[in-house]
């Protein structure tokens, strides 16, 4: 699980049109902290997958830049899941589980 340092980043490889996995976190909210579980449980066992990750608190700027881009309203934790330099599946709060992950990487492979 790798973590983007900016939006130039973040921009870099969503337009390098591979398949993509971020999750967009709280590091004070007790669902966030089970979906960032239930994320990293999924990266463990997927390593195959681009994924990464960022605390909305230390991140803002970079979180407002993905809702802006994408059109995906602001929420924490959200998961996102780009593909083909666009997003093809995203889920919020108690919907970011491990089988959601694995359906949604596999059905949009």
């Amino acid at each position: 699980m790798k973590k983007f340092d900016s939006p130039e980043s973040f921009d870099q490889a969503v337009e390098s049109g591979e398949q993509l996995l971020v999750l967009k976190h709280s590091s004070t909210c007790p669902v966030s902290g089970a979906a960032f579980e239930e994320y990293e449980s999924f990266v463990k066992e997927h390593q195959d997958v681009n994924a990464y990750y960022l605390v909305v608190q230390d991140d803002r700027p970079l979180s407002n830049h993905i809702a802006e881009a994408f059109h995906i309203k602001h929420e924490s934790p959200q998961a996102i899941l780009f593909n083909n330099g666009d997003v093809a599946w995203h889920a919020s709060h108690w919907k970011i589980t491990y089988d959601s992950l694995v359906n949604a990487v596999k059905e949009n492979r």
